[in-house]
């Protein structure tokens, strides 16, 4: 699909104050080479405070810097969902993998946000799931339940219960997970969500549903359930207890990046599914209890 191109809007900060402008690009869009930045430049598609920029700038903090990027040929991704609950204030879907929640990282058009808003025009998501995890995403069409579901969500007012295929055969049937998350050094972006000691606190409860049978791969299906809410939590946390996912391109066992050239985060590959939502209506006040079925893929390797 071609899109109509975006324009992304940065504010330049004090720590950037001097610095000249092509400098900056290259460091904030590292996807991109110094070199590929000055032919962007050089196509007038940076504008400095509204004005045309050349690269060679010395940049000022609170300048406003534009980057109008062109259209272009969005990787191609699903284009289906299964409605789990429509109701006049929520939706709810169920979310295939391949498929991006929100705009970003290439996606503008071929996301879940454009798909559900062609049948739901005012609704927006209240979370969002990595473009490789399948299942419930929930979706508020008035700023009324927005509201009152965006304060709760990270509490136990909102349960949130996720199924995950990892690598090797579980010695405990339970555990709760602390890992600190935080970001570390990543080789293709600079940085990316993992196991940090210096990183924010950080609670799952993974419990086992099942262990592959000796004679098989050694896997295990765990039920998790979220404390908090950081980025890529489950994949870090089992991984940091020696459960890396099936097929996760971006972590190993020590919840770290891998060290032999780790993917991307929303690079695919893995089994992680948001299979259970629980929570009272924000407006009425009645117990909602959703459930996505899960995958083909995930139910191959059972």
């Amino acid at each position: 699909m071609l899109n109509r191109g975006h324009a992304y809007t940065t504010i330049i900060s004090s720590k950037d104050h001097g610095r000249t402008l092509l400098s900056h690009l290259a460091g904030l869009y590292p996807h991109s080479t110094p070199q590929a930045w000055q032919q962007n430049l050089n196509n007038c598609e940076v504008t400095l405070n509204g004005v045309t920029a050349t690269g060679s700038e010395s940049l000022t903090s609170g300048q406003t810097l534009v980057w109008n990027r062109p259209p272009w040929i969005e990787p191609d991704s699903p284009q289906h969902f299964e409605v789990l609950f429509d109701a006049p204030h929520l939706l709810a879907v169920n979310k295939p993998g391949g498929l991006p929640t929100l705009p970003g990282g290439g996606f503008m058009e071929n996301t879940l946000l454009r798909l559900v808003q062609r049948q739901a025009p005012n609704a927006n998501p209240v979370h969002r799931l990595g473009r490789g995890t399948t299942g419930i995403v929930l979706f508020a069409k008035t700023a009324q339940a927005a509201s009152k579901l965006g304060a709760d969500w990270n509490t136990p007012r909102i349960q949130k219960i996720y199924w995950a295929l990892a690598q090797n055969v579980a010695q405990h049937d339970a555990y709760e997970i602390l890992t600190p998350i935080g970001l570390v050094p990543h080789p293709r972006i600079g940085s990316v969500w993992a196991a940090s000691p210096s990183g924010k606190p950080s609670k799952s409860l993974a419990k086992v549903i099942s262990r592959a049978p000796s004679g098989t791969p050694s896997t295990t299906i765990f039920e998790v359930s979220l404390n908090s809410g950081r980025p890529h939590q489950i994949r870090i946390h089992l991984a940091s207890i020696g459960h890396p996912l099936v097929g996760d391109p971006l972590y190993g066992l020590s919840g770290q990046p891998l060290e032999n050239l780790p993917g991307l985060p929303g690079d695919g590959g893995y089994f992680l599914h948001a299979r259970f939502l629980k929570f009272h209506h924000p407006i009425t006040g009645e117990p909602i209890n959703l459930e996505a079925a899960l995958p083909a893929g995930f139910l191959l390797h059972r």
